[in-house]
């Protein structure tokens, strides 16, 4: 997939080995276009792994249980590494609890893909989603468009940069900060990104370190060091920039002129869901006009055709992406994690 395409392949946990591609779906796992079952007749327990802020999973869970009141969702929430950690563990003991999964990016849904590990389900509501940023067998899709962009500081930071060179440049040397891929999806995603593009590569990271730019666990606490005047720079996904700017805080969104890593937080259901009825439902929910504007009242840039992105946010036709061939990135996870320990020292 090209262009917005690698949208989709934004963060998966790759394997050492490279895996076998996955088999072809089975006869009546697939369901296609198929009319929705009535709200009273989706019931039952549905487990829900992602790795969304608790905030917005409530807000989420909150909508779709209006709508679909019978179903019991119990959430497990963590960072897109630690998540499929968990479902890792659980596979390896012989039964995953998730039903849905809910993380960051496209490279975390490839590398369960290949392990055979997802349902294949093509929503009716995929029909309004661009195709580049749908599995085009029907394993996984993106939910929104979440950009990682610069952050400032603006009572620390008076001329606003453009480019990601400032965070390797003398002005922010000690004062800038980024998450950790061992940890964010989406930290994760950017490694493979930036160090896999003309212009900055692992030059461009090591050009990080050696200004000291700070690592820590995830986009949330990024973002918190900028505003409350810890750090003046940033490396952090868009929409949480945008949040802490309308409370408020002296924080400035940069979408930078080299363009910027884009992921899509696809959402997918368990080959071996207990409640796939309740599963689909709830995927059909979160594609669906109600659940992309509810995405937008929430704070993030929809990722189905027709509905606006949030104020303060771009769309993804206003920034150039910055991206890279999927299946590489697939593949070079666990090697791009590595040497990224090797350079910070994690």
């Amino acid at each position: 997939m090209m262009g917005l395409a690698v949208l989709m392949i934004a963060g998966g946990c790759g394997t050492k080995d490279q895996p076998t591609p996955a088999p072809a779906p089975t006869q009546g796992s697939e369901q296609t276009n198929v009319n929705k079952p009535a709200a009273d007749t989706v019931a039952g327990a549905l487990s829900f792994y992602t790795s969304q802020p608790e905030e917005d999973v409530t807000k989420l869970l909150a909508a779709y249980n209006k709508k679909y009141p019978n179903v019991k969702v119990e959430t497990f929430r963590s960072g897109t590494e630690e998540v499929v950690a968990k479902v890792q563990a659980e596979n390896q003991a012989g039964k995953i609890q998730a039903d849905v999964l809910l993380v960051a990016d496209a490279v975390t849904f490839e590398g369960l893909k290949k392990q055979d590990l997802l349902l294949a389900y093509k929503s009716p509501e995929l029909n309004k989603i661009p195709k580049s940023l749908v599995d085009p067998d029907g394993l996984y899709a993106g939910t929104k468009i979440i950009a990682t962009a610069l952050a400032i500081n603006t009572e620390k930071v008076k001329t606003v940069p453009t480019s990601w060179k400032v965070l390797s440049s003398a002005e922010s040397k000690d004062n800038s900060i980024m998450p950790s891929p061992l940890y964010s999806g989406a930290a994760a995603y950017n490694v493979g990104v930036f160090s896999r593009t003309d212009g900055f590569g692992w030059d461009y990271l090591k050009g990080l370190k050696a200004n000291n730019i700070s690592v820590v666990k995830g986009n949330g606490a990024v973002l918190q060091a900028v505003a409350k005047g810890e750090k003046s720079y940033a490396m952090v996904v868009d929409y949480l920039v945008a949040r802490e700017k309308a409370k408020g805080s002296p924080v400035e969104l940069v979408y930078p002129s080299e363009g910027v890593p884009v992921i899509t937080e696809p959402i997918g259901i368990m080959k071996k869901s207990a409640n796939d009825k309740a599963a689909k439902s709830f995927v059909d929910f979160v594609l669906s006009d109600e659940g992309q504007k509810v995405a937008s009242d929430i704070g993030y840039t929809p990722i189905r055709e027709g509905i606006a992105a949030p104020k303060g946010l771009k769309s993804s036709s206003e920034f150039k992406v910055l991206s890279s061939d999927i299946s590489k990135l697939t593949e070079a996870r666990e090697a791009d994690k590595k040497e990224f320990i090797q350079l910070f020292g994690q």
